[in-house]
């Protein structure tokens, strides 16, 4: 019999449970972890009972014992429905209402509502599926088909990632959680295609039964603020709520579009009769003005200035440093709100617009930017500077985020952080808290009708965030969290990136563009890791000129270092890469401790590098031949990774009024030269020129450091890379052509370089007869031109041969502080793509970096132009990515495939 009960017992499915409330946990490794109310979290030993079950938090992958009497039951036929739905609002709100236990089994072809678009309005859906949407998921999803003025807004046909669930026309299928539909019960009947509104003024002429509370009215038509919306609607209840008759006068409403939530009800006693719950709302009357809206608008409402204070005296509950919205008077017709601003809401208007957000970030997970010029992270406290963002401080002052319990006044407030932003009017930070109790001054999160955070009304305050301060009743400080150990925690486990052993060349073209096109791809950035993300991407991304490092011999028993280096870049960096798309941090994080390590610098896991100090420590440490053999004039030749480009001496001559981008080309011009420009040959040229260098022998991978005086100082207003980079002049003992006839060229002259009359802005090489000939004029009589070696034999009449070139594969950029790389993946003048490591955050101080590529074919016109065409384009007119890679370059990276052959 004990054998029997161990199998029903093994048999019996883990407990599910909802966490109730916010609270925190700790972890050895990770430090104190935040735990939101709604996070789903599975039992994990079945044979131990007690008041503290171990379970897993599905949200964040924490495992560890979470207090029984914050947890509340899931009942198993719930389970699949919770797990699908992402907001854990949304999972209580679902589990609180007992009709949701009927969804599972609805009968095919149910009509619903479902929420679709940002603005989650409701559209008219059939039911067509309910299950998992892949194999091995428990997650339970509903498939539906669009119907009426919602067709064609779909994202399939019923398929999901291939996997046929159900048919349908295109464009007219959506797959939502539980969360995103509502069963349309009242279309069964004969009006089933009329609404709850229209419906309801067909009975008794707008008069309701007497049967209702005695504040149970039909009243004028008024309008309010609802969530991100202006909400019309006709007054169906006016007066004190039952048992709160301190909290003011509320009035209910019969709304005209389906964007409600109220059953006419409050806490079991009807009010007034709500023919739908979509269509009923109950809101305070302060927030109710007169209006003659039609029945079909919804206006979106726009954040109106705010004025720091009351000019009258707050209650003697509110604290006096709360954030007030303005009183208006009851009954006045509110003035038409401006438009939406396009950019997130609690973001300020002046910086730049942040990129798109990917999908699967929850409303609250804004733009966190890592080292960029965007705004601070709403998460959390803003810092001093993009280092601070970038390393996950919290920057000065405060140093609290969303999550943290704070509290505020004397005698206290205590509550948690649920926002933290900017409000117009308010030179500073604001924080949004969710109070411990109700303040009659409080909100439901809302701020002069924005939505900013959920909670119950009279519990939402806003103050500035100076003034909030760590919760006293908690003085034992928090464990800080080592975030260079942090990479390797569980919670980085969903991150993760495979190993791939197998050599895997890279791809181009729109294979390369498909599979590394969108968010999580790349190189996730952690720890100022953006030098050495970027500069991996440009290398090793769609260019296999530089895999001699990958295979370069080495001994593992002699040494070690190099043997792990090589085997983690191969193997634990591009493969992955160059197959997936995707190299999580972890494996970079191995990479910069093995540097670390090598060189005795503990800033290789945690603070900026540059990438010439990242590329020659590693090139070093993998004890590979140098790429560049270089020689003076007048010494030995010497060995290199990366070249400093110097600028030339020379002013930029002016455009002349010919020089017009080419015919048809969109790109607005100036009318007059508007910015310094220079092009990377231009500058190779001057550079060896003036220095009396030449290349030893032609590299198959050329890698070129910008002229660069930091942000302030910039002696070109725009550097042009060369997409072929001509060095056959530039390379030592080899054969050149004269300048002027074509023959074999004997001499050079540095100060011929100058000359407008000869070929300006290139070298000058002259056959004996031509040379004497160009400095036997005046004004070249006292130039001092060299005498060159000429390999081989005599060589008489015209030359003719292969000019020596080099095409561009990457570009890396810097602005701010944070680097950013541009690579070619193809040979068309479009195939460009974009990388950066941190192109956007999830979460707060212990969040992730989300890395992001995405195609800019734009800056290909941008590249095929002229220094003189270049310098003749509106600074103005440049979008975005043209302008970082044409203004930010800080290193060009070369390469010549047929000669990466030989490494």
């Amino acid at each position: 019999m004990s054998g029997a009960h161990e199998q029903i017992r093994k048999r019996r499915p883990p407990k599910t449970f909802l966490i109730s409330t916010d609270i925190k946990v700790r972890d050895q490794l990770e430090g104190t972890i935040s735990l939101q109310r709604g996070f789903i979290c599975q039992e994990q030993d079945l044979d131990k009972k007690g008041d503290s079950p171990w379970v897993k938090v599905l949200d964040n992958d924490f495992m560890g014992k979470i207090e029984r009497r914050v947890l509340i039951d899931v009942p198993t036929d719930l389970t699949g429905l919770l797990e699908a739905v992402r907001d854990p609002e949304a999972r209580l709100k679902l589990l609180s209402k007992k009709q949701n236990t009927q969804l599972a089994s609805l009968p095919s072809d149910s009509p619903l509502w479902v929420q679709i678009g940002q603005q989650d309005e409701l559209a008219e859906a059939e039911l067509k599926y309910i299950g998992p949407l892949t194999r091995g998921s428990s997650a339970v999803y509903f498939g539906v088909q669009l119907k009426g003025s919602a067709v064609g807004r779909g994202k399939s046909n019923g398929t999901y990632k291939g996997q046929r669930l159900f048919t349908c026309p295109e464009a007219c299928a959506l797959f939502v959680p539980a969360s995103h539909i509502r069963p349309r019960q009242w279309s069964s009947s004969s009006e089933g295609h009329q609404r709850p509104r229209e419906r309801e003024h067909r009975s008794s002429n707008g008069h309701h039964s007497s049967n209702g509370p005695q504040n149970h009215v039909r009243g004028p038509r008024v309008c309010f603020p609802l969530d991100d919306k202006v909400c019309a609607g006709e007054v169906v209840f006016c007066g004190p709520l039952p048992g709160r008759a301190s909290s003011g006068m509320y009035v209910g409403a019969i709304l005209d579009t389906p964007d409600g939530s109220w059953d006419g009800t409050y806490k079991g006693e009807k009010l007034c009769h709500i023919p739908s719950v979509l269509y009923g709302a109950l809101v305070s009357v302060n927030k109710v003005s007169l209006g003659k809206k039609s029945s079909r608008t919804v206006l979106k409402v726009a954040l109106p200035p705010v004025t720091k204070s009351v000019p009258v005296s707050p209650p003697a509950s509110a604290p006096k440093i709360a954030l007030m919205p303005p009183i208006k008077p009851a009954l006045k017709s509110p003035p038409l709100p401006l438009p939406k601003p396009a950019q997130k809401p609690g973001l300020p208007p002046p910086p730049p617009l942040p990129p798109p957000k990917p999908q699967g970030l929850t409303a609250g997970q804004q733009q966190h930017t890592n080292g960029t010029h965007g705004p601070a992270s709403p998460l959390r406290a803003p810092g001093n500077g993009d280092d601070a963002a970038e390393n996950g401080e919290a920057g000065s002052g405060s140093n609290l985020e969303v999550g943290s319990m704070v509290e505020v006044n004397d005698p206290p407030l205590f509550g948690v952080i649920r926002w933290i932003g900017w409000i117009n009017g308010i030179s500073e930070p604001v924080a949004g808290i969710e109070l411990e109790q109700e303040l009659s001054a409080g909100t439901d999160g809302s701020y002069l009708g924005e939505r900013h955070f959920r909670c119950p009304a009279n519990k939402g305050l806003f103050v500035k965030l100076r003034n909030c301060r760590r919760d006293s009743r908690f003085p034992a400080p928090e464990m800080p969290v080592n975030q260079v150990e942090r990479c390797n925690s569980i919670a980085f486990a969903e991150w993760g990136s495979e190993r791939v052993e197998e050599h895997t060349p890279p791809v181009e073209g729109d294979e390369a563009r498909d599979l590394y096109q969108g968010w999580k791809k790349g190189i996730q950035g952690h720890l100022n890791s953006c030098y050495l993300d970027a500069t991996l991407f440009s290398l090793f991304s769609c260019c296999s000129s530089a895999d001699c490092v990958l295979f370069w011999p080495t001994d593992p028993k002699t040494d070690q270092s190099s043997s792990q280096a090589q085997d983690l870049l191969r193997c634990d960096i591009v493969n992955p890469l160059r197959r997936y798309g995707y190299v999580c941090a972890s494996k970079t994080m191995a990479l910069r401790r093995l540097l670390e390590a090598a060189n005795s610098d503990m800033g290789f896991t945690n603070q900026e590098k540059d990438p010439e100090e990242f590329l020659n420590k590693l090139f070093q440490l993998l004890r590979v031949e140098p790429l560049l053999k270089i020689r003076s004039m007048s010494q030995q030749p010497q060995e290199c990774h990366l070249y400093q480009l110097f600028p030339p001496a020379l002013t930029p001559s002016p455009s002349s009024p010919e020089a017009l981008s080419p015919v048809n080309s969109p790109i607005p011009l100036s009318s007059a030269s508007s910015m310094r420009v220079a092009s990377v040959q231009t500058l190779l040229e001057s550079s060896f020129l003036h220095s009396g260098l030449k290349f030893v022998e032609a590299p198959s991978c050329l890698l070129l450091l910008m002229p660069r005086f930091g942000k302030d100082f910039k002696m070109f207003d725009a550097i042009l890379p060369t997409l072929s980079l001509d060095i056959t002049d530039l390379l030592d003992d080899t054969l050149r052509q004269c300048t002027i006839c074509q023959a074999v060229a004997e001499w050079e002259c540095l100060q011929c370089y100058d000359d407008v009359d000869i070929t300006p802005g290139h070298l000058k090489q002259y056959c004996k007869t031509c040379n004497v000939q160009v400095h036997s004029h005046r004004k070249r009589a006292s130039h001092s031109p060299v005498k060159i070696g000429v390999p081989g034999e005599q060589w008489t009449g015209p030359l003719h041969c292969t000019r020596q070139r080099m095409s561009l594969f990457a570009v890396t950029c810097i602005e701010t502080s944070h680097y950013v790389s541009f690579v070619k993946n193809g040979p068309l003048d479009t195939d460009w793509l974009f990388f950066d490591s941190m192109a956007d955050r999830e979460g707060g101080e212990n969040g992730f970096n989300i890395p992001q590529v995405k195609a800019c074919p734009e800056v290909g016109r941008y590249l095929s132009l002229s220094e003189e065409e270049l310098s003749r384009v509106d600074p103005s007119s440049l979008r975005e990515a043209a302008r970082r890679l044409l203004c930010d370059s800080y290193m060009c990276l070369y390469h010549s495939p047929e000669l990466s052959l030989y490494k």
